[in-house]
């Protein structure tokens, strides 16, 4: 459970940004506004959010910065499945802002989980970037100055069993694990995010932890993974 002093801690206490984006999938909607709001309630205000079931974002502005937003929209679309009517919806919501003349788009996503599902995630991304704004003249692709994607993108690890996996990992030596992974793998191959640079990964896999701690699933049924980017 997401607590004022995990934010807190996250964001640090200098704070020297002007705009932060919070991006969350498979979280509930109950209190998490209130959360984040507290948590930065000293220097930021929360300038625009957006939500699609349990995928959803926040932006926050230096309590300054509304003087420098131009513009603001936000937009969000479905992918796959039956609208989210059955289960968890997958998709994106976004936010497309003007910023002191800089045009910026942010993009939460979850996409379609499972290893075998690279296609289908590929496609997703595609069907995600050819909607968002279509019904706007601020096309995201050909406006943004900036574009940013974050959230549960559920690429997976090829090649490798979990044990192996998890023993690299142990040993701290999970940047040998970037030639298995599929999204570098499709990016590399152009299959997804053309044009797009990812900072290096020098966290350890996010999938998937034991509920309430910090250590993989003992199932090893599993495979770990950096789903979340």
């Amino acid at each position: 459970k997401m607590s004022v002093q995990d934010i807190r801690k996250l964001v640090s206490s200098t704070r020297k940004f002007d705009l932060l984006v919070v991006g969350l999938q498979e979280v509930p909607k109950c209190g998490v506004e209130q959360v984040l709001q507290e948590a930065m309630a000293d220097t930021h205000i929360l300038l625009c959010q957006k939500a699609m079931q349990s995928i959803q974002m926040f932006l926050f502005g230096a309590k300054s910065s509304e003087a420098y937003i131009k513009e603001m929209k936000v937009d969000k679309h479905a992918v796959g499945g039956c609208g989210g009517v059955i289960g968890r919806k997958k998709g994106a919501v976004a936010m497309y802002i003007n910023f002191s003349g800089i045009r910026m788009v942010f993009v939460s996503c979850h996409l379609a989980a499972h290893e075998h599902k690279v296609e289908k995630r590929n496609s997703e991304c595609r069907h995600i970037s050819h909607s968002l704004f279509s019904k706007n003249d601020i096309h995201y692709a050909k406006s943004a100055d900036i574009t940013v994607w974050l959230g549960d993108l559920n690429y997976r690890l090829e090649g490798i069993s979990s044990m192996p996996a998890r023993k690299m990992i142990e040993e701290n030596r999970q940047s040998k694990l970037r030639d298995r992974d599929q999204l570098l793998q499709e990016a590399e191959k152009g299959q997804v995010f053309n044009g797009y640079c990812e900072g290096t990964l020098s966290f350890k896999p996010t999938y998937k932890y034991n509920v309430g701690s910090s250590n993989y699933d003992s199932s090893y049924k599993d495979q770990s993974a950096i789903l979340d980017r």
